[in-house]
């Protein structure tokens, strides 16, 4: 048992007045500790903090703040296991799963090494007789993120290892239910010599992500998670004159057309919709099978369904863990209650599956559901759980105009050998992460990251070079000598 302590000005320190929320995992129900709900006075605390190493952080040269970020990668890369490990006990994916994620955030460290090219402004002699033009990136202040639950080691690493890089300072809010992978990554960047005040985390929920939209001394705010609220971050952010680039839900499509190698689309597929037991935004969620492919798509998808092994994903075999809470087992029970009264075919119901050796644990398992339509409640709201919704469309104009007519437009696939279907499915489908014969359509750190319609409320999106847009002000200077 542990208790969490916030990184205000490089000092652990715990909240001079907060509550307390009791976390366990998810897949065995075993304590693991306790993390303080901090509000607006630590938020300030952390602010000024932050503020105050601003002045020292932006005058160190960029390659010099690169080689802290090196140092870091190269810790991570050492503690690899344990950060793996760290996020299936707090979160409950698959150790492979788990890697997975570790190894996207520590690729985001690595690509914002290269700041000192990524940060170089541009200049033009003579933009008139004796005149040059130049412009160049300026950090511009302190900025925070609020990251979601879902992937605690990853995801805060789209943010802050770019707003270091390029001089600003930071405050980080993790989610309340997974606070111990950025944690250990902080400690291990103050291992790597970043100094005091550069990196802030403040652990809370409500109360904490308000103090960071509505304080003064903050620059601009990254979110991920739901619609809803990304959308008030990203209003209430904007009111209080910050940048803001609030990520949220998705309804991603999955189109297979009758030419796909369906054995290969199936096993990306299946892995798409139950990996992280259905907790990513984006996560397959309506697979669309056009024409001759709905009968052997839905067989083996059923099979490839069945096939999934629940447990805790620190034992061998096991090949989906359990949701989050026992709060968001119950809203994915709801979704499965609501396929049933709005018609659809329950194919595999996993509402009842139980891992003997957890009694305690969140699992939910995979669930199948066919002849879904739009309209419906599964077809078209987020789930963000394992329930596979199967329609079936005559052709790839059908299935595009399923796409467009959702409200969500994170991300899509199409499965197909015909080059001429996957261009057309690309070039109209107006959704901003696409997948071609790939199941989890999720860029590298050097493409930006997001969606767009009611995924995405912003103009810059996450990591890619619109994290450097995001982070830094283009000044430019006019000269005549």
């Amino acid at each position: 048992m542990k208790t969490l302590r916030n990184l205000i000005g490089g000092d652990w320190v715990s909240p001079s007045a907060a509550d307390y929320l009791d976390l366990t995992n998810p897949a065995t129900g075993e304590p693991l500790g306790k993390v303080p709900l901090s509000g607006a006075r630590e938020v300030d605390a952390a602010v000024a903090a932050a503020q105050a190493a601003f002045l020292k952080w932006r005058e160190v040269p960029p390659v010099v703040r690169a080689r802290y970020l090196f140092k870091l990668k190269y810790l991570m890369e050492q503690r690899f296991e344990e950060l793996a490990e760290t996020v299936t006990r707090e979160h409950g994916k698959t150790l492979d799963e788990a890697r997975g994620s570790v190894r996207r955030g520590i690729e985001n460290v690595e690509h914002a090494c290269g700041i000192p090219a990524l940060m170089m402004g541009q200049t033009l002699e003579d933009v008139a007789s004796g005149i040059d033009c130049e412009y160049v990136r300026q950090p511009m202040g302190v900025f925070a993120a609020v990251t979601p639950f879902n992937f605690p080691a990853m995801v805060p690493c789209w943010f802050w290892p770019y707003a270091i890089a390029t001089g600003n300072t930071f405050v980080l809010k993790p989610s309340e239910q997974v606070p111990f992978s950025s944690t250990r990554i902080f400690e291990l960047a103050q291992e790597a010599g970043i100094p005091p005040g550069v990196l802030n985390m403040v652990h809370g929920a409500k109360d904490a992500v308000n103090a960071l939209l509505a304080h003064p001394g903050i620059t601009g705010i990254s979110f991920v998670g739901s619609s809803p609220v990304a959308k008030y971050v990203y209003q209430e952010g904007a009111k209080h004159g910050k940048r803001v680039q609030a990520l949220g839900g998705a309804k991603n499509h999955v189109i297979v057309m009758p030419d796909a190698d369906m054995d290969r689309a199936v096993a990306n597929i299946s892995e798409s919709l139950f990996g992280c037991a259905g907790q990513r935004c984006l996560a397959g969620s309506v697979v669309v099978a056009a024409g001759k492919a709905y009968d052997p798509l839905r067989e083996k998808l059923l099979d490839a369904a069945k096939s999934l092994r629940l447990g805790y994903g620190l034992e061998p075999g096991v090949t989906m863990g359990p949701v989050i809470s026992a709060k968001h087992k119950e809203r994915v029970l709801s979704y499965v209650e609501a396929g049933r009264k709005d018609g659809a075919t329950l194919l595999l119901d996993g509402r009842a599956t139980k891992v003997e050796k957890h009694p305690r644990g969140h699992f939910v398992g995979p669930t199948v559901f066919d002849g879904v339509q739009p309209d419906m409640t599964i077809g078209k709201e987020e789930i963000f759980g394992p329930v596979a919704s199967v329609s079936h469309v005559s052709n790839l104009d059908e299935g595009i105009e399923m796409v467009r007519a959702s409200g969500f437009a994170n991300a899509t696939s199409i499965f197909t050998q015909s080059g001429k279907a996957a261009r057309e499915f690309r070039y109209r489908v107006g959704v901003s992460m696409i997948g071609v014969n790939i199941g989890v359509a999720a860029p590298m750190a050097f493409f930006p990251f997001g969606g767009t319609k009611g995924s995405f409320f912003g103009d810059l999106k996450a990591h890619g070079h619109d994290s450097i847009e995001f982070y830094t002000d283009k000044k430019v200077v006019i000269s005549r000598w």
